[in-house]
């Protein structure tokens, strides 16, 4: 749970420094973080699928079939269950309340962690992060994760005030759980079998997608995907 736990932290860490700097950071400055945030994940990504594929190089290339055959499945399964439609619900609810919130500019602590909750808990990196760390793959993702989210929360607590900072718990509630329930539920089944390469290897994907949606390239709907990181396991053992 340790990049569970430093997301958390970053969270309150930009809330605590938007309550005292009381002034959005300049264009150029967010331009910039932009640029780094979008090749830190991008590198985290392609790093985490590089480092679960192994053997010589037809295994290699077997196994990135694998993947993108996964992916691939994996997205036609996402949109029947609905699932990218779903994280946009979520979206346009907090688009609404922030709409709201300018319009009246009542400042509502209830508000806040509902939006920022929602905003930050959807975000597929945290799926991603939490179960990459339970197999192993280590906190990288969710690091990144938490830079992203302590820069929005440094913009919500200028418009929401203090309450943003209390959407840090359910965030760790949600990815703690998900951290634990893969490391002591799955882990081992997928270990003893030799699946833990392929889940990473195909989340390490998407990661790195993510990287396009920060650069504006392309508007990838990650929530599809997420059914990939069971099918990737599943084809394993099929070809197996």
């Amino acid at each position: 749970m340790t990049g569970s736990i430093i997301n958390a932290l970053a969270i309150l860490f930009g809330a605590i420094v938007g309550l005292i700097r009381k002034s959005p950071p300049s264009p150029e400055n967010q331009t910039f973080m932009k640029l780094v945030l979008g090749v830190a994940t991008a590198v985290v990504g392609l790093r985490l699928t590089w480092m679960s594929l192994n053997g010589s190089f037809l295994q290699i290339l077997s196994q990135l079939a694998v993947v993108i055959v996964a992916m691939m499945l994996g997205r036609l399964l996402g949109k029947l269950l609905r699932l990218q439609k779903l994280s946009n619900r979520l979206g346009h609810y907090a688009r609404d309340r922030i709409a709201a919130t300018q319009k009246s500019r009542r400042r509502n602590p209830s508000d806040a962690v509902n939006v920022c909750a929602a905003l930050f808990c959807a975000a597929p990196l945290g799926w991603l992060g939490a179960t990459t760390e339970a197999l192993g793959g280590g906190p990288l993702v969710l690091i990144v994760k938490a830079v992203m989210e302590a820069l929005a929360a440094m913009g919500f607590v200028m418009m929401f005030g203090w309450g943003v900072a209390l959407s840090a718990l359910p965030v760790l509630a949600l990815q703690g759980s998900i951290a634990l329930s893969v490391a002591v539920l799955l882990h081992p089944f997928l270990a003893s079998h030799g699946l833990v390469d392929a889940v990473n290897a195909t989340a390490g994907l998407m990661v790195f997608s993510v990287s396009l949606l920060v650069f504006e390239v392309r508007r990838v709907e990650i929530a599809d995907y997420l059914p990939s990181l069971a099918l990737a396991p599943l084809l394993t053992v099929l070809l197996k």
